[in-house]
């Protein structure tokens, strides 16, 4: 399985991920291309607006992700997105992905924003499903995760490439979910006050997370009432032990196990351990390869 193919499982049947987008989604593009497009642009006065049609050429293979991002930005300047993929489907390079057609310095003017958007998620999307590939190819029968360590500002567009890839996005934000990693323990005292303290201020619906560097600590972690343990920076025959022992012992009491810290493609695999609910990487987005696009006019 070392040399398995990022695409090798059969592409996920198209999911309205589009829909999960809020009603801002605009508002955004619209900052985006603002921020691109300050005042004058004189190489735009160059081309004119005579009509054009320009291809969008995917040049690397990769999963296709960021379709509502692309459209919006060429919605916003008055040009029209014709896709000859499925959002979610992977392609080889080089491929004819998209036809844009609209007057040329429109064209020119959402190029960059587009294609800089659509080659990030492109390039998490690419990443996840081949995490996604090998866990199940593995017969790994929890969930693959991201992390929160996104770019601000660009949250919402490096989450959705992780759902488009085929993997949890894990939490959002701050709000979406309670972690308590070493610093709010330490600065509590110890686990169990702070899932004491934490449990006093949180809804019923929310659900709370500990992060712990020791059987030990899971165990009071556990016994104080966290929903999820996560074992961080745990490997080897160690983990498999670890997670066999805590599932054994704590039989009947309703928690998680997630593994995290340092996983890549080098040892994903001897994380992959039976009895591991989430196993959450930021390999699939912090510093993944992006998919190189370009955008041709057609004379």
């Amino acid at each position: 399985m070392d040399g398995t193919n990022p695409h090798s499982l059969s592409d996920p049947v198209e999911l309205p991920f589009r829909n999960l987008l809020p009603p801002t989604l605009p508002t955004l593009i619209t900052q985006w291309l603002a921020e691109d497009i300050p005042s004058y642009d004189p190489a735009g006065a160059v081309v004119g607006t005579a009509p054009k049609v320009a291809f969008l050429l995917g040049k690397a293979d990769g999963v296709l992700a960021g379709v509502p991002f692309f459209d919006e930005v060429f919605k916003q300047l008055g040009c029209n997105v014709e896709w000859h993929l499925n959002e979610g489907q992977s392609f080889q390079k080089i491929k004819h992905v998209a036809t844009v057609t609209g007057p040329a310095n429109a064209l020119l003017q959402g190029e960059r924003t587009a294609l800089n958007t659509l080659a990030r998620c492109s390039g998490i999307a690419t990443k996840s499903r081949r995490f996604r590939d090998i866990a199940a190819l593995s017969g790994f029968k929890g969930t693959i995760a991201g992390t929160r360590k996104t770019t601000p500002g660009f949250r919402i567009v490096e989450k959705y490439g992780m759902l488009v890839g085929g993997i949890d996005p894990h939490r959002h934000d701050l709000s979406s979910m309670v972690m308590l990693k070493d610093n709010h323990i330490w600065s509590h005292g110890s686990i169990t006050n702070a899932i004491k303290l934490c449990k006093s201020m949180i809804s019923f619906a929310t659900l709370l997370e500990v992060e712990v560097q020791s059987e030990e600590e899971a165990d009071e972690a556990i016994q104080a009432g966290a929903d999820i343990v996560m074992l961080d920076n745990m490997g080897g025959t160690l983990l498999g032990e670890v997670v066999t022992r805590l599932k054994e012992r704590w039989v009947g009491k309703k928690f998680l196990i997630e593994v995290s810290g340092g996983i890549d493609e080098t040892n994903l695999r001897e994380r992959l351990v039976d009895g591991v609910d989430i196993l959450s990487t930021s390999a699939v987005h912090q510093s993944v390869q992006h998919i190189d696009f370009s955008l041709k006019i057609q004379r």
